[in-house]
């Protein structure tokens, strides 16, 4: 994977079975996040992440192709407000992730909707696709 950048303590705001929005322009309108890649977690406790994770999801919504398969996919927004490292307070209207191929490219040619600075700093080629950056 080409991740950049630090990984942060956020707050977490995805976990699984988290219905989530597909933001870019990949065939793939929603899905469910069935597994978080890099989650060292415990027994019986719900994995969990937050923007600028990867994680696995299974596309519910969208083109045929695409329906009832499972590809790997970066959050790029969430719902549960989330404290950056300057102090301030960020929280988006809906949960979205963008799907990447495995080697951490995007498998859209655009994103819509604002994207978060930190999943920008770690995952550096979502930002040609952006049109917002918040």
């Amino acid at each position: 994977m080409n991740m950049t950048g630090p990984r942060y303590s956020y707050t977490p705001g995805i976990q699984h079975m988290t219905k989530v929005k597909v933001a870019d322009n990949s065939g793939a309108r929603e899905g469910v996040v069935i597994g978080v890649y890099g989650y060292r977690g415990h027994l019986r406790r719900v994995p969990f992440a937050n923007i600028a994770d990867l994680v696995l999801i299974s596309i519910r919504k969208g083109s045929p192709e695409v329906r009832k398969q499972k590809f790997k996919a970066v959050i790029v927004r969430q719902k549960m407000p989330l404290r950056r490292r300057d102090g301030t307070w960020i929280s988006f209207e809906d949960n979205a992730v963008v799907v990447v191929n495995p080697d951490g490219t995007p498998k859209g040619t655009e994103i819509r909707g604002p994207v978060a600075r930190e999943s920008i700093e770690r995952w550096p080629k979502l930002a040609g696709l952006a049109t917002v950056i918040i």
